[in-house]
């Protein structure tokens, strides 16, 4: 490499040291999420004054990363980390809902901390619920930095501008995609491999709404594919697996394919063919 392009890499690692760190964000973020679910907490506390100094603690480290992207920023960074941590009891009862539909809708869950601990849906949708509140507050970068962190962690790809309702739950769950403006309702469940997306990637779309509205009590099964801002699917819909779909549903709809699948007996075993993967 010549000097050129190493004073040019010097100079780009400059602007990069007053960037905050994706790792700080995400460490910051998980310590959020054991200090509101103790079945995932690394830490033992001893006294209520213990706990009350370690989200202090996650306060102060939170305001001294918005610190750092001040000029960017549309509010003080003080008040914007007292704006997300005032929240917190709202965000940790929606986070409860959310984990109560997937053991109500899962035969397989036994109770609710397995479905806290283990389910990569409730994972997915904890962090998502967090960088819904930084999205909102208009903090740049930050909530895609979660919203990719999780996707890394679970499969599953929630963008944090989506509106989701209570009670969420996504069974399963790898595969998921659900786009910037995606709307849904309460009490819907969807199944891997679902997307609700854009009809089209057009830049010029970017402000638009482009992807689908989801009403109250709707069921996705896996392999859909949801697409465009104004295709809605009204309540208490059904949507089968594997469905291609780009326009509106009414409620109470039942949406299906229906693949043409033959099955065939051979006469005896030396019919059979064997295939080697």
């Amino acid at each position: 490499m010549n000097t050129a392009f190493l004073d040019y890499l010097y100079h780009e690692h400059q602007k990069a040291q007053h960037q905050v760190s994706d790792t700080a964000i995400c460490q910051l973020i998980e310590g959020v999420v054991q200090l509101l679910f103790p079945s995932l907490s690394e830490r033992q506390f001893n006294s209520p004054e213990e706990l009350k100094a370690y989200a202090k603690s996650l306060k102060k480290e939170l305001h001294r990363l918005l610190s750092g992207m001040q000029p960017d920023l549309p509010a003080p960074a003080k008040v914007l980390t007292n704006a997300l941590m005032e929240r917190l009891p709202q965000i940790h009862q929606l986070m409860l809902q959310d984990a109560s539909a997937i053991l109500d809708g899962d035969p397989a869950a036994r109770n609710l901390n397995e479905v806290i601990r283990t389910y990569p849906g409730f994972r997915a949708v904890v962090f998502y619920r967090l960088a819904h509140v930084l999205y909102r507050l208009q903090i740049p970068l930050l909530p895609r930095v979660l919203s990719e962190y999780a996707h890394a962690k679970t499969g599953i790809d929630v963008h944090p501008g989506a509106n989701i309702g209570s009670h969420f739950c996504i069974d399963h769950g790898t595969g998921v995609v659900i786009g910037e403006t995606a709307i849904i309702g309460n009490n819907v469940k969807i199944y891997q491999g679902v997307t609700l997306g854009a009809m089209s990637v057009d830049k010029a779309m970017a402000f638009t709404k482009r992807h689908p509205t989801i009403e109250h009590n709707v069921v996705i099964y896996a392999g859909a594919t949801i697409l465009g801002g104004n295709t809605v699917i009204g309540a208490n819909s059904i949507i089968g697996g594997n469905v291609w779909l780009t326009e509106s549903v009414p409620p109470y709809s039942r949406v299906y394919h229906n693949p043409q699948i033959k099955v065939s007996r051979s006469a005896g075993p030396a019919e059979v063919i064997n295939y080697s993967i």
